[in-house]
């Protein structure tokens, strides 16, 4: 199916399509992951309502899976990396859709929670293993960086179709549809992966260090919580300030755990690699841009200006469809141009799109809006070809899944900051208009530091390692 690294053999066309099903299993699965991020939305009050659910029993089915999602990102990576990714993608895939239907058929609130939970379990299994079964898939560097960006849209589209699809399903079938439409999809994704995805390697030897896995968990749970209910209280809260104070102590256990044990989870090394450890940080800064800016708009069409839920997801299209249209035309320029000056032109665009929204004034029309959402999502998703190919192909042999992780974790770390920040300061300024104004102009700042960074840790050619 796939040919040794840096050759091109001759194959009918046939077999270059099939050649594609490795990737449409492997974003099968992500999208279901991400969509289950933002799909709830609109649908938790609702539920809120069907079930007598209080308050924080409404915050535990929303941010539950994401504090579960996050947390055993690096372990799902570490599992798939010890135990080989094909089958620990198939196992989230599975305790995903099964969580799905308990979702689904919850009669109670702890229930439906405690299924959430699992649901974010099985997901941190799932999105390690992606990009690693997609490295090992697709071994040629032109190939790999179309399918890593066709990846990376995924994540856009499914958190923006998330609220548009929430709330066509729980005004015509229900919220508990929600949940049900991942069942066909799980379905497939696993039938598709044991078909048409290659076994992964093994390997055994490598231990799993449970101390540091516990710390890295508790670390990132955290400061994840940190993040979403600095949003609700403010950043000094005591709450806040407790919750982030144990998440520093977690991180410092879990470096001082990774420097004594003999066969470490993530080896620090990895870190002191600048390609690695910069494309996460990229990853986390225009994570932070773009999904502060579609909370920030989200709430800002439907508080502001009486959007329904189905109309502010129409109106967040733009952004969307320039996530599906920058990851092809980024993946194929990669051949040509090398990922730095992708990378970095896709951040410039993206801060530009920002910096001009919080310049078009206290309240600009739509139609002065959506130009600067294009630039948003086409730049977003123009640089993530490149910062993901970044970080997996610095990875040394065995470690895929383990970078993958480190990638995705940080990436959700800037997701959940970008919206706590962006929840913050439309609380606290002086008017709402000018909360989201400096909303996105920290967001613009946010993707010109990664513009600025990008041009020294991107490698300059398509093939790094």
């Amino acid at each position: 199916m796939t040919t040794e690294p840096g050759r091109r053999s001759p194959r009918p066309p046939a077999a270059r399509r099939r050649s594609w099903a490795p990737l449409l299993a492997v974003c099968t699965g992500y999208f279901m992951v991400i969509l289950d991020v933002t799909i709830i939305n609109v649908a938790v009050p609702v539920v809120g309502r069907e079930l007598g659910a209080t308050l924080t029993g409404i915050q535990w089915i929303t941010d539950g899976y994401t504090l579960v999602f996050a947390g055993l990102l690096l372990t799902g990576g570490a599992l798939g990396d010890r135990l080989g990714n094909r089958r620990v993608f198939c196992w989230g895939v599975a305790v995903f859709t099964l969580a799905s239907a308990a979702c689904a058929l919850a009669p109670t609130t702890p229930f439906l929670v405690g299924a959430r939970l699992t649901e974010g379990a099985g997901a941190a299994l799932i999105v390690p293993g992606s990009l690693a079964l997609l490295q090992q898939a697709y071994p040629e560097p032109d190939i790999r960086s179309r399918a890593f960006g066709l990846w990376g849209s995924m994540a856009g589209v499914a958190a923006s179709a998330g609220p548009l699809l929430g709330g066509l399903l729980v005004s015509t079938v229900g919220w508990r549809w929600v949940f049900l439409v991942n069942l066909p999809v799980g379905a497939a994704c696993l039938a598709l992966t044991l078909r048409r995805v290659a076994p992964s390697p093994r390997h055994a030897a490598r231990a799993l260090d449970w101390p540091a896995q516990c710390a890295v968990v508790a670390m990132v749970a955290l400061l994840t919580a940190a993040l979403n209910e600095a949003g609700r209280r403010g950043w000094s809260d005591p709450f806040v300030l407790l919750t982030a104070a144990l998440a520093v102590l977690a991180a410092a256990s879990f470096a001082a755990r990774e420097r004594l044990a003999r066969a470490p989870v993530l080896p620090l090394g990895l870190l002191r690699s600048r390609a690695l450890s910069g494309g996460a940080v990229i990853g986390l800064l225009f994570n932070f841009g773009f999904y502060g800016m579609v909370f920030t708009a989200s709430l800002d069409f439907q508080r502001q200006r009486g959007y329904s839920a189905l109309t502010t997801g129409l109106a967040l299209f733009p952004a969307v469809a320039m996530t599906m249209f920058a990851s092809a035309v980024s993946g194929r320029l990669a051949r040509r141009t090398g990922h730095r000056p992708l990378v970095v032109t896709g951040m410039l665009l993206a801060a530009l799109g920002l910096a001009g929204w919080a310049a078009a004034g206290t309240a600009p029309a739509y139609a002065l809006l959506v130009a600067p959402m294009m630039a948003a999502g086409f730049g977003t998703s123009f640089a993530l070809t490149g910062s993901t190919n970044t970080v997996m192909t610095a990875a040394p042999a065995g470690y895929a899944g383990t970078a993958s992780a480190v990638f995705n974790t940080t990436r959700q770390i800037g997701s959940a900051a970008g919206v706590a920040l962006g929840g913050t300061l439309l609380a606290t300024a002086t008017t709402y208009a000018t909360g989201l104004r400096i909303s996105m102009a920290v967001g613009a700042v946010a993707y010109l530091t990664a513009a600025a960074l990008a041009a020294t840790c991107v490698p300059t050619g398509a093939r790094h390692r």
